[in-house]
């Protein structure tokens, strides 16, 4: 299983920390100001370099993810990279929680027009067989909780994270059901990653109803 590598003790990829931050300084400095003028300029480059934490978590992995991969997927100098997070690790683990958050609101959004089970149903479906968009997320995902097997430090944020999707599964299913259909959606979601002959969505849906059963078919 892919982990987070705690933080090294030597700079990346041969480069020393003095000479990254030496080289935001100089970066800063080309432009005719200090570290301050170039936060100030560039207010949004921390958020900027987290979605880019994203972008090669998703196709490298946690354990292939780099600082000079950041640095490149971000178009910016790899000291900006060591200037705004004290790790690797640090990194990572801010940018799986900026991508919780994000997920999190989008999971609540997508049953705010749920009136009836059949359309609870459907939304549901398609989670699990969701286009290029939802297939990225869910990589995350998998790769933040095989992640947080070997660090204990993001364990609360994936704990958190199963907490709020049962929330909002509960306000149609009640928890009991909700807390076993959470787990049928992520094991279904990771079979639909993996496998080479994908299920029907018919077959998903047959497994959702079962799953619910009369019980769990509470309505909003």
């Amino acid at each position: 299983m892919l982990h987070i590598e705690p933080p090294s003790a030597d700079p990346p990829e041969g480069e020393t920390a003095k000479e990254a931050v030496g080289g935001e300084r100089r970066a800063s400095a080309g432009s005719g100001g200090g570290r301050r003028r170039t936060r100030r300029n560039d207010p949004g480059r921390k958020t900027h370099i987290l979605d880019a934490t994203l972008d090669v978590i998703a196709e490298h992995g946690v354990a292939g993810t780099t600082h000079r991969h950041i640095a490149a997927q971000a178009g910016v100098p790899l000291g900006s990279i060591t200037y705004h997070f004290a790790s690797l690790t640090d990194l990572q683990t801010q940018a799986f929680a900026r991508h919780v958050e994000q997920q999190s609101a989008v999971f609540e959004d997508l049953f705010e027009d749920v009136k009836t089970h059949e359309q609870f149903v459907d939304v549901l479906v398609d989670l699990v067989h969701g286009g290029p968009a939802r297939h990225r997320s869910a990589v995350l995902g998998f790769e933040l909780h095989l992640a947080a097997l070997r660090n204990p430090g993001l364990r609360a944020l994936t704990q958190a994270w199963t907490e709020d999707s049962r929330t909002v599964l509960a306000r149609f299913t009640g928890p009991e059901s909700a807390a076993r259909l959470d787990a049928l959606l992520e094991g279904m979601i990771m079979h639909a990653l993996l496998t080479t002959a994908p299920e029907s969505c018919e077959r998903t849906r047959d497994a959702i109803d079962q799953t619910l059963g009369p019980a769990g078919r509470r309505g909003p």
